[in-house]
C-alpha cells in the first residue's frame, strides 16, 4: 500500500482568491500563503506546484481507505450516467436500501434502521430531532431538554452547535437553542497525561449526569449526545468505563443516548463503530465522513428498533417523520458508500487498524520529550499532541505548526488551537508511521 508514484505535475491556479469565503479557515492568512491541493492518491496529496504531501489527517477524518480509489470513482461515474438524481421524498432507489442494510449489518445488534442525510452536522440535528419527536409520540412531550458535553463537537447546525461544547464555535451565535445543558469534559491532564488509549481515570465523570437529572428533572430530559472519542477538540478518548456508566444512567432515567460517531465510525478505532469497541449499545449512532471515504457527501443516523417502530403507527398514507433533505440518499453518494464498504471488507481495513494501533501508539508517544509537548493522547489510529501556548498568542504555535508541516515538511495534519491532530488513512504502512513521526518531530522543533 506504500505509494511509489512520482510527484504530480504543476497545474494552473486561480489568480484571484477573494471570492471564496472559506469555512473554519483564517482566510486572510490563507490567501497570503495558500495551501492549494490539486490531486491525491493513496497516502498522499499533490499540491498545485507538484509537491507530494503525506496525508496525516485522512483528509478531514474522511478518507479511511486512502485517496484516488478507482473502485469508488468508477462506481460514482456509472451511477451518474445511469441515474444522476432521484427525489428521496415518496420515491426510492435500490442502492439506498442496499446501503442501509449493509450499514445496519455493521452496527451493533438492535440498531437496524438507517436515516440518510448529507453530513455529520445534519446527522446530529437529525438525531436530536428524532429524540424530541420520539418522546412526543410516546406521550412524554415534556422531555425536551438536550444534554451535550464540554469540548464536544456535533457539527454546525443550530442543534449540533447548541449541544456542542467548544466555545469558539458557539460564542458568535447568540443564545442558540434553549433547554440545553452540558456534562463536564472527560479530560483532566493532571491525572491522564500521556495515557495509552483510554485513560484509567475519569469514569466517574459520567455521574455528573445525575446532577443534571437532579437539577432539571429526568422527565424533562430527552437525550444525551456524546462522542466516544472527542476528535475535533483535539482527540480526547473516553475514560475506561465512562461510556458504560453513561449508558446505565440514561437507561435508569429513560433518557436516550446518542453516540456521535461521525469521526469514530468506519474503522478509525479499529471497529466498524466505537460502540462495538466499548461494548455499549446506544439508542442512536450518527455517522458521515468514512461512509463514502469522503468521495461524496453523506451522513446518517442508525436507530434502534424501539425508536423506529414507535413512529410506525397511525394511517399508513401519513408521513411518520416530517424531516429529510433534498439530497438524502443521493444516488452518487449511495454508489460511493457501497463501493467504500466493499473496500473496507475486502481489504479488512478495520482489522488492520486494530492490529496497527499498538505500533502507532508507541511511535507517537516517542515524541513526548520534544520541546513544548505537554501531553499526547492516542486511541485507535488517532493522536492529539498538546503544545504549550505562546504568551498572549493562544493557537499561534499550532497555526505555525500547520504551515511548517505543509510548506517545509510535506505533511498534512490538523490543528485544534495548539493541539496537533493526526488521523491517517487506515492503509498507512509501518514505514509511513515512522515518516509521520519524523516529520512531526521536525515541525515541533521548528515552532519551539
Amino acid at each position: 500500500m506504500l505509494d511509489k508514484s512520482p510527484h504530480s505535475a504543476a497545474v494552473n491556479v486561480p489568480n484571484d482568491l477573494a471570492a471564496h469565503w472559506m469555512p473554519f479557515t483564517a482566510n486572510r492568512a490563507f490567501k497570503k500563503a495558500p495551501r492549494l491541493l490539486a490531486g491525491a492518491k493513496d497516502m498522499h496529496y499533490f499540491t498545485v506546484d507538484g509537491r507530494k504531501i503525506l496525508d496525516g489527517a485522512a483528509g478531514m477524518w474522511c478518507s479511511n481507505a486512502g485517496h484516488g480509489r478507482t473502485q469508488i470513482a468508477e462506481a460514482i461515474g456509472r451511477q451518474a450516467a445511469t441515474l444522476d438524481y432521484a427525489p428521496p421524498f415518496q420515491f426510492g432507489i435500490p442502492q439506498a436500501f442496499e446501503l442501509a442494510s449493509r450499514i445496519a449489518d455493521l452496527a451493533p445488534k438492535g440498531l437496524d434502521h438507517v436515516f440518510f442525510c448529507n453530513s455529520g452536522s445534519e446527522a446530529a440535528d437529525t438525531a436530536l430531532k428524532m429524540a424530541l419527536a420520539y418522546h412526543q409520540i410516546s406521550g412524554q412531550g415534556g422531555r425536551s431538554r438536550l444534554i451535550g458535553r464540554e469540548r464536544g463537537y456535533h457539527g454546525v447546525g443550530f442543534g449540533g452547535t447548541s449541544v456542542g461544547g467548544m466555545g469558539n464555535n458557539r460564542k458568535m451565535f447568540g443564545t442558540l437553542l434553549t433547554g440545553v445543558d452540558h456534562l463536564p469534559s472527560t479530560y483532566d491532564r493532571e491525572k491522564q497525561a500521556f495515557s495509552k488509549g483510554e485513560p484509567e481515570y475519569g469514569a466517574h465523570l459520567a455521574d455528573a449526569l445525575e446532577n443534571l437529572v437532579n437539577l432539571h428533572g429526568a422527565n424533562t430530559i430527552a437525550a444525551v449526545i456524546v462522542e466516544p472519542m472527542a476528535g475535533s477538540t483535539g482527540v480526547l478518548p473516553a475514560p475506561k468505563g465512562y461510556l458504560k456508566r453513561l449508558r446505565e444512567i440514561t437507561q435508569k432515567h429513560g433518557i436516550l443516548l446518542i453516540f456521535d460517531e461521525v469521526i469514530t465510525g468506519f474503522g478509525r478505532l479499529g471497529y466498524a463503530f466505537a460502540a462495538e469497541r466499548y461494548g455499549v449499545l446506544p439508542d442512536m449512532i450518527t455517522f458521515a465522513k468514512g461512509v463514502t471515504n469522503g468521495a461524496a457527501p453523506m451522513g446518517g443516523v442508525i436507530v434502534r428498533d424501539t425508536i423506529h417502530d414507535a413512529f410506525m403507527s397511525g394511517p399508513e398514507h401519513v408521513i411518520e417523520l416530517a424531516h429529510g433533505y433534498t439530497y438524502s440518499a443521493h444516488p452518487l453518494a449511495c454508489a460511493a458508500g457501497l463501493a467504500t464498504l466493499d473496500i473496507y471488507r475486502d481489504e479488512k481495513l478495520f482489522e488492520r487498524a486494530r492490529a496497527l494501533e499498538p505500533k502507532w501508539t508507541d511511535a507517537i508517544l516517542s515524541l513526548n520529550n520534544e520541546p513544548n509537548v505537554v501531553d499526547i493522547r492516542t486511541v485507535g489510529l488517532t493522536a492529539g499532541i498538546d503544545l504549550t501556548s505562546r504568551p498572549d498568542q493562544p493557537g499561534k504555535r499550532g497555526f505555525d505548526a500547520l504551515n511548517s508541516a505543509f510548506f517545509d515538511n510535506d505533511l498534512m495534519m490538523r490543528i485544534a488551537g495548539d493541539t496537533l491532530a493526526l488521523t491517517p488513512p487506515l492503509i498507512i504502512s509501518e514505514e509511513q508511521v515512522g515518516e509521520i513521526v519524523e516529520k512531526v518531530a521536525k515541525v515541533i522543533r521548528a515552532v519551539a
